[in-house]
């Protein structure tokens, strides 16, 4: 297994629940394909770089797990079609 570290902004416009909602269907989806989630770090709400969908500003989220190189696609082809999240990006953490 590999470490890796996904980054989700998801609509500020949003409530708390929706917004707690969204993320806890990320940890699900990266268990579901047998990945293990070790640490969510809440960055909060901070404006765009540039304007997404009408929007300025999101919350950023960022999710560190362990998962096998083959499930990442998959993994990513979902959050692709998620409601509320505004962009993701998925890095692989290098090894110290």
């Amino acid at each position: 297994m590999s470490k890796y570290e996904l980054a989700v902004v998801v609509n500020a416009q949003i409530d708390d629940e929706a917004r707690a909602a969204v993320v806890d269907r990320v940890k699900e989806l990266i268990e579901r394909f047998e990945g293990t989630v070790t640490d969510v770090d809440d960055w909060g709400k901070k404006k765009l770089a540039y304007e997404i969908q009408k929007m300025n500003e999101g919350f950023y989220y960022f999710i560190k797990f362990d998962a096998e190189g083959d499930k990442i696609h998959e993994i990513e082809n979902r959050m692709r079609i998620m409601d509320n999240v505004i962009r993701y990006l998925c890095v692989k953490q290098e090894e110290a």
